[in-house]
């Protein structure tokens, strides 16, 4: 009896190992990087999103940047832009947290600048649909924000946050082949699923205990295990490994 609890507890320790130990490099490397005041952080343009007046087609991007301050080293925030055929400008679904606690709605719609910075960090395209297949992926879109059970609701971690969001609308849009990254906390909240559903691309099946550990087994996201609002995987396909802070990391 003795030897298995040793044996169990040393496999614990393991796993948390494995969990914290690139989170806490990822701390360390940008700790000394200090920046500017939120205020003060860069919120214009980061020119990946085609503009109107040149791009008449349909366009759906989804985009991911780096929180503000030290929770940059943990997290990343997603949101959703949209760009009708013939629009004039994008419109912009994400959620987030400041409204909810102020007693307002945390789903935020607006239109103007799709791939802002982030608080001064910069967005990543996470996927990238145009032409008549963004059209159809808008109606789904704007059936899925209409139905959303989360509008007034934000829980930074395990979820529901701006990432369940993002994760909620990929799961139910296999054509978007959402693969958000390591990063994005809250993707492992199931919205409207008690413990599983598909993966958040849409493929292959996902396990979640309310967003608090479960594994994730997908031909577009790989392998993946979960704890504690942090990911740990393998992508065959893109022969990437997937880290706690660092994100995705190329061994090709």
């Amino acid at each position: 009896m003795i030897r298995l609890f040793r044996n169990s507890l040393f496999a614990v320790l393991i796993l948390l190992l494995l969990f914290a130990f690139p989170q806490m490099l990822a701390f360390a490397e940008n700790i000394g990087n200090p920046k500017n005041t939120w205020w003060e952080a860069r919120r214009d343009s980061a020119d990946l999103s085609p503009s109107p007046d040149n791009h008449p087609e349909a366009i759906v991007q989804i985009f991911g940047a780096r929180t503000w301050g030290w929770r940059g080293n943990f997290a990343v925030h997603t949101w959703i832009s949209i760009k009708r055929r013939d629009a004039a400008a994008y419109e912009r679904y994400e959620v987030i947290g400041w409204r909810a606690y102020n007693g307002g709605q945390a789903l935020s719609y607006r239109t103007g600048a799709p791939d802002n910075f982030w608080h001064g960090n910069p967005p990543e395209v996470l996927s990238d649909v145009r032409g008549p297949a963004a059209e159809n992926i808008i109606v789904k879109i704007k059936a899925l924000v209409d139905a959303y059970p989360h509008k007034s609701d934000y829980v930074l971690w395990p979820g529901p946050n701006s990432n369940s969001f993002v994760a909620h609308i990929g799961r139910n849009i296999p054509e978007l082949a959402l693969d958000l990254p390591p990063t994005a906390i809250g993707k492992d909240y199931i919205v409207g699923e008690p413990f599983t559903s598909t993966a958040v691309s849409g493929q292959g099946l996902q396990v979640s205990l309310f967003g608090y550990g479960g594994f994730t087994f997908s031909p577009v996201e790989g392998a993946e295990l979960h704890l504690l609002g942090l990911t740990l995987g393998y992508d065959f396909d893109d022969h990437d490994l997937k880290l706690p802070g660092f994100g995705r990391i190329s061994v090709n």
